[in-house]
């Protein structure tokens, strides 16, 4: 699969997900949406370290530069 993310795409969704780890391990956030997040927090950041969003190539977007999208 080619990259669609960029980097502030990337850094952006790694800030969340810590953020979101935080809030429920602060027990801000518990119970069934405490998981959720923690989900949204996973899939963030698989997607991140890999560079490829899958809804983004459902949808054809790409925040990557044009160059810079490699296999």
């Amino acid at each position: 699969m080619k990259k669609n993310m960029g980097i502030a795409d990337r850094t952006v969704r790694i800030l969340a997900a810590a953020a979101f780890v935080i809030l429920y391990l602060a027990h801000v956030v518990s119970g069934t949406w405490g998981l959720v997040l923690l989900v949204v927090s996973g899939v963030f950041i698989v997607t991140s370290v890999a560079g490829v969003c899958p809804l983004y190539s459902l949808l054809g977007i790409k925040t990557c530069k044009p160059g810079n999208a490699q296999v």
